[in-house]
């Protein structure tokens, strides 16, 4: 079982910058795991924000490329998500993923909300 929790979401205004956490427990091995940023506005679907692999290769949104870098830091079994230049069609409920075979792992979400 994998229990992931989100933390860093808020209010902050067009041009800003917020820093996303996940951080990561239960019987995983946080190394091996591919970690991703999705996102979820109101009346949209969920979308890849940006992924981490193991091997540390990232992958980005074209929407987010060059404001947004994902990291992730072994020791704390923790995934970051670095975003600037904020823009209010950022305002979602993000989500951290990971997977191991066939099943998928979410944590709660957390808002952000980019308004003046």
């Amino acid at each position: 079982q994998v229990q992931l929790v989100e933390s860093g979401g808020g209010l902050v205004q067009p041009g800003g910058s917020l820093r996303l956490s996940c951080a990561a427990s239960g019987s995983l091995f946080f190394k091996l795991l591919t970690m991703g940023w999705y996102r979820q506005a109101p009346g949209k679907q969920r979308e890849l924000v940006a992924t981490a692999s193991s091997a540390g290769i990232t992958n980005y949104a074209d929407s987010v490329q060059g404001r947004f870098t994902i990291s992730r830091e072994h020791a704390n079994d923790t995934v970051y998500l670095r975003m600037r230049s904020l823009k209010p069609e950022d305002t979602a409920v993000y989500y951290c993923h990971t997977h191991r075979g066939s099943v998928d792992y979410w944590g709660q979400g957390t808002q952000v909300t980019v308004s003046s």
